[in-house]
């Protein structure tokens, strides 16, 4: 268990030549490969590499929480402070020991990178933060309720005591992963691994988590392994970087280092893989591994020659309200909770064969706007209109042949590919389904549109016989848009396409979007809250807060020159991958709510006044402000 003691540096963590490699099939597929790594005490170390590169591997060994089936070698000491043993090796001992379990959860903290699966529906969130204070503390039930809200308000929540019994789907994301946060921090952990704790969070929402963790770190001087493929992240959080690729380290060192004077090919194609800002519109992301597409197998009479209206799509004065479950069994007598639509008297119109972003904070809407104009939500009050050259459609009226029609020039790319692929169907049943339901052609036909399709994503058709199951989350996306494909859409919806998933594979996506578009003559509604993205897909952006959309304009003007405080405040959130350009936590660190109170009398509508309407800044450029603003008030 002594480990060098009188040259040992004085690391919380130390990993050295960790080997784990797990039983597939008869075979061994080896997941870490001599991984060397530390930890300072106070310190953030950031494990950044692509899924699959062995990073959360690396840190549920840390915890001890490895598979019975993975074969791990090497050693994993952890010098706790407190503990004045020494450095001890975590690998010998048994994973449901004594020693393991006072260690973990007590003096190591782990935040799951998914917070929904990671707390139980069935119990309340103060029983289940509650639990580890019962496992390594001897306090009573009232201390333990005390010590769980004082932790629920230091991350973030403005009525602990409520918090502490209400129930993790009764929370948004932002706030489940503050609870989950809570959780690992509550027994005052020498160490936290936080395991992609910012991964598809708005930018607004993931700098305030962040911002948490930073001053949490220096309030309770604790160590953090930060496991993420978010280099933004990294650049504003991290003290020290170690860069993984297929199991093993390929670089290590300060963050200054790092991202001044990158030297392995690895770490150097990963920075070339992320949009940023600025991109010109010929500009290309370079994937670490590019994908060879097929477009030419899919190019016909009914992808070419795209002749029409100007506009695609019109959208006009769209409107959904919600009604709070908890008001279907409230006391008779007792004054119900006033209904905040989700969509409010929102208008666009997309241009035929452009990409208009939808941006905006989790909750703001986006995803509804999106149902409604795919039929699968009815709204309120507002009208859509659909017309790529073949005759206009009210889509909210349409029916029978007229719908039918409609669902093969309208089409959507979902954000989770893996949920919305069927795991009892293989990859030629699930593009076959949409001709089969709209009666494409014989069976011959099929089958060589289907081949087409696979080869189009630059997948071999011996991919469909395969299940989902079987591909990366990567490949799965490329299947979902490939799917979209099947009935020569005009129009395709993409819903947070990217959000999940690491740079390189981000890259090969979006540049297949964009080469599909150019070549194809798609149009897109990219809903994203990846700004960065955006502004490398869009054309122009649209940006929604509060269920209406409160600028709209080229993206050009949006990233450079915005006028609605909240575009400026999403802008100054976005964590960039560059030491020069630090977010700025005092401001990003905001929820909308505060800083709405900052905002201009222009642009609220809190006290009657004379109502709100898109103000015509000339270019395409509108904003949201009170009717008849003085054009001078909008000034930046």
């Amino acid at each position: 268990m002594n480990v060098n003691a009188t040259r040992r540096p004085r690391d919380l963590l130390r990993i050295e030549n960790l080997h784990v490699s797990f039983s597939l099939m008869g075979a061994r597929i080896t997941a870490v490969r001599g991984a060397n790594l530390r930890v300072l005490p106070g310190k953030v170390t950031a494990l950044v590499g692509e899924s699959g590169s062995g990073k959360s591997v690396i840190s549920q060994t840390a915890m001890g929480l490895q598979t019975t089936t993975a074969r791990v070698s090497g050693k994993i000491f952890f010098d706790d402070p407190l503990s004045g043993e020494g450095p001890i090796d975590i690998l010998p001992l048994p994973h449901d020991g004594r020693k393991i379990r006072s260690i973990r959860g007590g003096r190591m903290g782990m935040i799951f990178q998914e917070p929904m699966t990671s707390f139980s529906p069935l119990h309340t969130i103060g029983d289940q933060i509650s639990e580890t204070l019962r496992i390594h503390t001897g306090l009573t039930g009232a201390e333990m309720r005390e010590r769980c809200e004082d932790m629920l308000s230091r991350v973030g929540f403005n009525n602990p005591k409520k918090v502490y019994d209400m129930y993790s789907f009764e929370l948004s994301g932002g706030m489940r992963q503050r609870a989950m946060i809570a959780m690992a921090l509550v027994c005052g952990p020498a160490l936290l691994i936080a395991d992609e704790p910012t991964t598809a969070l708005d930018v607004t929402i993931q700098a305030q988590i962040l911002k948490l963790l930073k001053d949490l770190q220096l309030q309770m001087d604790m160590a953090v392994l930060l496991v993420t493929h978010d280099l933004g992240v990294v650049a504003n959080i991290a003290d020290e970087v170690v860069v993984i690729y297929q199991g093993e380290i390929m670089e290590a060192g300060p963050v200054e280092t790092i991202f001044r004077k990158p030297t392995h090919p690895y770490l150097k194609g990963l920075m070339a893989a992320i949009p940023h800002f600025g991109m010109q519109r010929g500009d290309r992301l370079k994937p670490l591994r590019e994908i060879e597409v097929n477009q030419d197998s899919l190019l016909s009479k009914k992808y070419q020659a795209r002749t029409g209206p100007e506009t695609i799509l019109s959208v006009r004065n769209l409107s959904k309200t919600f009604a709070i479950r908890k008001d279907n069994w409230q006391m008779p007598g007792r004054p119900k909770e006033k209904n905040r639509p989700a969509v409010d008297d929102v208008s666009f119109d997309i241009k035929r064969g452009e990409c208009l972003g939808l941006v905006g904070e989790s909750g703001c809407g986006k995803t509804t706007v999106s149902k409604i104009l795919m039929r699968a939500i009815e709204p309120d009050a507002g009208s859509v209109l659909f017309d790529d050259g073949k005759g206009p459609i009210d889509v909210l009226k349409a029916k029978g042949a007229e719908l039918q029609s409609l669902r093969t020039r309208m089409q959507m790319v979902f954000q989770d590919p893996l949920s919305s692929l069927s795991p009892r169907m293989t990859i030629g049943d699930i593009l076959r389904e949409p001709l089969d339901i709209h009666d494409h052609g014989d069976t011959a036909k099929r089958k060589m549109a289907i081949k087409a399709l696979i080869r189009a994503i630059g997948l071999d058709e011996a991919s469909l016989k395969r299940y989902p199951h079987s591909f990366s989350g990567g490949q799965r996306q490329r299947i979902g848009i490939a799917r979209a494909l099947a009935l020569g859409p005009s129009l395709i919806i993409c819903d947070e396409p990217v959000s999940a998933l690491d740079v390189s594979v981000q890259a090969q996506i979006l540049n297949l979007l964009k080469d599909l578009q150019k070549d194809l003559g798609l149009t897109y509604l990219f809903i994203s809250h990846n700004l960065a993205v955006v502004d490398y897909m869009a054309d122009r952006v649209a940006v929604m807060w509060a269920g209406r959309i409160v600028e709209i304009a080229p993206r050009e003007i949006i990233m450079t020159a915005p006028v609605h405080p909240y575009t400026r405040a999403l802008l100054d959130a976005v964590a960039f991958p560059d030491l020069d350009r630090p977010l700025n936590f005092e401001t990003a660190g905001q929820t909308s709510a505060v800083s709405r109170a900052n905002w201009a009398r222009v642009f609220r509508d809190e006290d009657g006044g004379d109502g709100m309407a898109p103000a015509d800044l000339g270019g395409g450029h509108f904003v949201l402000a009170r009717r008849n603003a003085d054009m001078r008030e909008l000034a930046p």
